[in-house]
This record gives C-alpha cells, sequence and structure tokens, in this order.
C-alpha cells in the first residue's frame, strides 16, 4: 500500500521503493544503502533514499491518525461501510480532518446548548427552506432557556452554521478560495509602532499568500509572536460567502434569509477562521522546509570545505584590546603550545609580537597559519605578511562561525580541561583549516551561522536535516579510524554515540587499529554495526591496501580475484594503471554484485582513499577597503560567499558588514536558487551597486 503511494508522490518505482524500505526497516542507513546496495535500490542516491525515509514516516502518521478516528467513529456508533472506506482512501490529512470532522467530540459550542434547548427540529425546517411563516413556527420553541422567537432563530442559525462549517463541499470552496488568492496582510500592533520599526519592510505589508518567498513569511511571524505586528490571511470574502449560499440556500423566502444569514455567520465565525489557521500553519511549514533546505545545503557546502591536510598549523585569535591568542599545533592537530602576543593599539607591542612568532614558528615547525575571521582579522593579517617568516608559509583566513559556541561547550571541555575559552577557540580556528569536517562536527549545525531564522523553523524537522546532512558528509568524505575523534566517529553509519566512544577506548587501551577486521574486537561491535560502517573508516598506514578505501570488506574478495587473474597482488592491481585497464568488469557479475558496484570498485582502485574534497585555495581582500565609508558604487571587489538564502547571497568584502546580492543580481538570466550560480565559501568578484549607511546595507551583483 505504501510502496504505491510513495511511488506516486516522488515518481520513482514501486520494486526499488519497496527493496529500499526493507533496507531501512533492517537497520542499515541512507549513507549504506546509496553507496553499498545500488543493485538492490536501482541506483537511488541519497536524495531519493531520504525522501522515500521521510514519505513513509509521514504515511505511517497518518494511517495512525485514521486509526484513532476510525475507533473514535465507532465507538459513537456511528461507522458505516460508505465511511469506512472514504477514510480508508484517503490519504490528503486535511480532508480526512473534514471527514471527522463533523463526529468529533466538541466543547461546548453554540450549536450544542441549541440542541440542548431542543431546537433542532427548528434548525431542519429552516433547512428545509419550506415554510412561510417561520416566526409562527419559532413561537412553540420560546419555552424554558428560550425566551422569545428571536433567540429560538437564533439557536437554529447556529446549529445550521455548525452544519455549513462540517460539510465538506462548503470547507473545500472556501478552501479553494484560500489556495487561489488569499492575501497576507500585516499592520503594526497599537502602542507598539517604535518595536515594529525592526520589521519596516512589514509595516504595512499586503501580498498574495502564495507567492510570499519564505524569508518573509518568517520574518512576519517572528514579529507577530512578539507582539509587534497583527497578521491576517484574507479571501475574497464576497465570493466566498456567494458560492456558501449558492450551496445552502434554495428559496427566496423568509426560511432562506435565515439560512443565508446562519451561512454568512459560518462564514466569518467558523469557517474563515478555521482556514485561516490552516493556512498560517500550512504556508508557514512551506517555509520553514524552504529555509531548513537552504540551511542544509549551505551546512553541505560548509562542511565539504578543502581541507589543508595533516601540517603543522598556528591559530589565531585575533583582537585588539585583549591580544592576539596564538596557538601551535601538530599534525594530528594536538596543541603543542599557547601565549597572546600585543601587535595592535592600544597595547601595540608590535616588535615583540614579531619576535615572538618567529620564535614560535621556528621551534614548532609550522607550516601555515589560520586566522580568524572576527574583529582585528584584517589588521592581524596585515602584520604577519610585512614579517619574514619562512619561504612558502601560507596565511588563511577562517570562518570563527561558532567557534566560541564550541569554546564553551563540553566537548571543547572534555578536550581542553586545563585551558580557557580564549585557547579552545583558537585551536578551533586551526583545526579547521586542517580539516574544516572534523571540527565543526563538534558545534551545534544552527550555531554555524549559515541560513536565516534557524530559531524560527519547526526545531525537530531542522535537527533532523541537519544531522542528516553531516551524517552524509562525514560518510562520503570517510574518516581516519586511528585519529578521529568520538563526535567525529558518532556521525558514521552504524555507530552512535556508545560504539564511538568504545572505539576510541579500545584505541586508548590497545593503540592503533591495524585493520578493518579489528574493528570485531571493539565492545558491542557487532556484524551489523561492521557492516553499516566498515566502508566508511579509513586506516591510512594500513598492511592491507584496501582498508584504506571506500572498498567495503565484504567486496575484498572481488578485488583479490581480479588481481588473481591478472597473477598480481592487490597492492600491484592498485599502483599499476596498466593491469587495471585490463580489467574486465563484466566477468565478476554474480546474483548479488552487479555493474554499479564494480564500477565503484573500478573508481576507488584509481586513487584509494581519494578525498572528494578539492584542494584549497587562498584569498585576499581588497587593501584599500577597510570600512564602509571606503566603498563607492561601481567599484569591483574580491569576496567571499559567507551565506545563501532564498533571496540572494551575502558576501564577505572584508569589512564589519556583509554586502548581499540579490538573486535578481546574480546571473544575466532567471534563476530560482542562488544555489544554482554560486556555493559557501567560493571566492567571487563583485560590483557594488548601492550602499545604504543609515541601514548599513550593501547592494552588489555578481561579476562574471
Amino acid at each position: 500500500m505504501y510502496h504505491t503511494l510513495i511511488s506516486q508522490l516522488l515518481a520513482i518505482p514501486e520494486q526499488p521503493i519497496a527493496r529500499t524500505l526493507e533496507l531501512l526497516e533492517g537497520g542499515a542507513t541512507v549513507p549504506f544503502i546509496s553507496r553499498y546496495r545500488k543493485e538492490v535500490t536501482g541506483g537511488l542516491d541519497e536524495v531519493q533514499i531520504e525522501n522515500i525515509q521521510t514519505q513513509y514516516g509521514k504515511l505511517v502518521e497518518l494511517n495512525k491518525r485514521k486509526e484513532t478516528i476510525v475507533n473514535t467513529i465507532t465507538e459513537q456508533g456511528k461507522m458505516t461501510p460508505e465511511l469506512r472506506k472514504r477514510i480508508d482512501d484517503t490519504w490528503d490529512s486535511a480532508v480526512l480532518e473534514d471527514i471527522y470532522l463533523p463526529y468529533k467530540p466538541k466543547r461546548r459550542t453554540r450549536a450544542e446548548v441549541a440542541r440542548q434547548r431542543g431546537l433542532e427540529p427548528l434548525a431542519v425546517l429552516l433547512m428545509l427552506q419550506r415554510e412561510s411563516n417561520p416566526e409562527r413556527r419559532a413561537q412553540q420553541y420560546v419555552k424554558g432557556e428560550v425566551a422569545s422567537v428571536e433567540e429560538a432563530l437564533k439557536g437554529a442559525r447556529d446549529i445550521i452554521a455548525e452544519q455549513v462549517n462540517e460539510d465538506e463541499q462548503a470547507r473545500q470552496i472556501v478552501r479553494s478560495a484560500f489556495a487561489r488568492g488569499a492575501m497576507l496582510s500585516t499592520k503594526p500592533v497599537k502602542g507598539k509602532e517604535a518595536e515594529a520599526a525592526n520589521y519596516r519592510d512589514y509595516l504595512d505589508f499586503s501580498k498574495p499568500l502564495k507567492r510570499c518567498a519564505s524569508h518573509q513569511l518568517l520574518a512576519i511571524r517572528r514579529a507577530e509572536s512578539e507582539g509587534v505586528l497583527k497578521v491576517s490571511i484574507d479571501p475574497d470574502d464576497d465570493a466566498c460567502t456567494e458560492r456558501l449560499q449558492r450551496r445552502f440556500v434554495r428559496a427566496r423566502n423568509t426560511c432562506g434569509e435565515q439560512v443565508a444569514e446562519a451561512v454568512n455567520d459560518a462564514y466569518k465565525r467558523l469557517l474563515k477562521p478555521s482556514m485561516e489557521t490552516e493556512f498560517a500553519a500550512q504556508s508557514k511549514e512551506q517555509a520553514d522546509d524552504s529555509a531548513i533546505e537552504i540551511f542544509a545545503k549551505n551546512l553541505r557546502q560548509l562542511l565539504l570545505a578543502s581541507p589543508l591536510g595533516q601540517k603543522r598549523v598556528m591559530g589565531i585569535d585575533p583582537g585588539f584590546r585583549t591580544g592576539c591568542k596564538v596557538v601551535c599545533l601538530d599534525e594530528q592537530g594536538n596543541l603543542l603550545h599557547n601565549e597572546n602576543i600585543y601587535p595592535h593599539p592600544p597595547v601595540g607591542k608590535t616588535q615583540e609580537a614579531a619576535a615572538k612568532m618567529r620564535k614560535m614558528i621556528e621551534a614548532y615547525r609550522i607550516e601555515a597559519i589560520a586566522v580568524g575571521n572576527g574583529t582585528a582579522s584584517r589588521e592581524t593579517e596585515e602584520f604577519l605578511k610585512r614579517q619574514s617568516f619562512p619561504q612558502g608559509m601560507q596565511i588563511f583566513m577562517v570562518s570563527e562561525q561558532g567557534a566560541s559556541v564550541y569554546s564553551a561547550s563540553k566537548t571543547a571541555r572534555d578536550e581542553f580541561p586545563d585551558y580557557d575559552v580564549t585557547v579552545r577557540g583558537a585551536v578551533s580556528i586551526a583545526r579547521r583549516l586542517m580539516d574544516p569536517l572534523a571540527e565543526l562536527v563538534k558545534i551545534d549545525p544552527k550555531s554555524i551561522g549559515v541560513g536565516q531564522y534557524q530559531h524560527d523553523v519547526d526545531q525537530t524537522k531542522l535537527k533532523k536535516s541537519l544531522d542528516q546532512t553531516v551524517e552524509s558528509c562525514v560518510n562520503l568524505v570517510g574518516i581516519n579510524l586511528n585519529t578521529a575523534s568520538t563526535h567525529l566517529l558518532t556521525y558514521i553509519s552504524g555507530l552512535g554515540p556508545q560504539l564511538a566512544q568504545n572505539i576510541v577506548n579500545y584505541r586508548a587501551e590497545n593503540g592503533a587499529f591495524a585493520s578493518r577486521k579489528a574493528l570485531m574486537k571493539v565492545p558491542r561491535m557487532g556484524a551489523k554495526a561492521f557492516e553499516q560502517c566498515a566502508g566508511f573508516l579509513r586506516i591510512a598506514e594500513a598492511a592491507y591496501p584496501l582498508d584504506n578505501s571506500a572498498v567495503h570488506p565484504e567486496s575484498y574478495h572481488i578485488v583479490e580475484q581480479m588481481a588473481k587473474d591478472l597473477h598480481c597482488s592487490v597492492a600491484q592491481l592498485i599502483a599499476d594503471k596498466e593491469l587495471r585497464r585490463q580489467i574486465k568488469p563484466e566477468r565478476y557479475v554474480t546474483d548479488t554484485v552487479g555493474m554499479p558496484t564494480l564500477r565503484d570498485i573500478l573508481q576507488e582502485l584509481e586513487k584509494p582513499g581519494r578525498d572528494p574534497r578539492g584542494p584549497i585555495k587562498r584569498f585576499e581582500f581588497d587593501q584599500n577597503v577597510r570600512t564602509l565609508d571606503d566603498l563607492r558604487p561601481g567599484m569591483e571587489l574580491p569576496g567571499i560567499i559567507g551565506n545563501i538564502t532564498k533571496f540572494g547571497a551575502f558576501v564577505d568584502i572584508g569589512i564589519k558588514e556583509n554586502g548581499l546580492i540579490h538573486l535578481s543580481q546574480l546571473a544575466d538570466r532567471y534563476i530560482s536558487d542562488p544555489t544554482e550560480v554560486v556555493s559557501m565559501h567560493q571566492h567571487v568578484q563583485v560590483r557594488v551597486l548601492d550602499i545604504d549607511k543609515e541601514r548599513k546595507r550593501i547592494a552588489l551583483k555578481l561579476i562574471y
């Protein structure tokens, strides 16, 4: 059942979906399935598998809701075969709730009060619209708590209004009107005009809801939650009431007038507020999904930034008054030394700072310098460039985003219990240069500073998406089993916190792993966990060369057979391109191993253990631009993409304020998504279009 529905939703054949769900239900992870089970899934990629997993989860939840609804209606004794079939056949949550609405247990509504007063027969009479004098018939209901004819008629109208509200077709009429042309409008809350000034773009905002961008919706909802903006979603009220009256008003008489009044009341009091709530939630969900998608894309690009690799690195967290915190790390990222230097005003011990730098570089054989891109970064970079360091010394600007969060975290305290937050922050900056992925996984992705409105979107969805992104990146790159931190190992397919810690503990007690096979000696490492994780773990100095490759141990016998057929060793096969050219992969196809796996194996033999991230590139800002006052329209400057949103890309041009390349200025053609053109940390050339000094905004255009 689910396979067919998912197939229709995602346009993927049913058989691969069924097989994928079997693997997921069996405990296989998305990275493992996409990398090592291509024959089973028909070559589905990670995104497709994640979408299958997500849709399956939604359908399971919807099915649980159906069970609750069926049980509730059955307990009321109102279930019929026709109703049961309609519930079973419905997979639209809005339609399902419409079907359920008449049977949903209600609080004390106006209609319920009227029924208790015995006014339901009068409502039925009015709905028939045949009575010429409803006031006279209403007279007989004036008794008990009903004090007058008008009160009796009003109670009957309340019952009719509730019936109109619960009518599926009526709800669909109003829902369609909202979907077609509802307008989202805002205005400041009285007395909160000063606070609302932070949302000046939305003080008197009106736009068709379906055309509102996700960032607009999230900004408006944030302002609403802060109590500074009043927000409304309105369709064409006259068109709605006219269509509803055509459905319910069938006579031009006094009864028809009563029904028309009830219909208008139902629309204003029940239907419209209900649909406004539904569309507010729906639009918020869509805005959340859009923002989370952008956030995940940005995070992925950030995590897959090019690493410098295992070199001795000096990390500098720059500052003016408090000085620059300097740390020296060895090739594995271990802290060797730390101290402060004061090359900038107000202290200004420039010569002393230079002497200390030269001494540290020589003593700890430093090969590269990483400078955090926060306060005093440009000044620190210039100070370093004036020094006579060993030839070939490279200086890199490194993003500080999230470094302060890491330095105060439990992870940082566990790593460096004897050092303060400034030292930990500088270490994080240096390690980000060596391997951005290994360091950034230690930080809550929300704190890395990419995307927008991360605190306003659905936090459960955001966490799930970002965790999936981190897991995908870690497994794509693969990690060194003998140097990876517990935190990094946690994201490897099939592991998790406990097994990751067990691996680190085993490594500490027994020394480095000599082979992947040795993983089976780790406590609680079962066959299933080994199957899931082994292909993503590398052993750099392994005696057996495939242990430092993405070839899964379950496929070692294939490579060994290839080598045997060519009368050479596995190591010789990897080293000799001419030998590899002689391999005929079709000879090794079996019932369980197909061409997709064989192609992956051959590709891996070309460069075993290769890093999919490209080589790192240095970057320099324009030396003549230091502040907003240095900018002029028409200037062309180098910059680095620092953040990407739905409406454009923010660019660091070397001053405190980032510039914005609006979506319309990213290309000379229409694009709907900035990521079609730019990526995180991409080096770009931009032209200054406009400078708004009051709001500290810089408008830029991308130059090709």
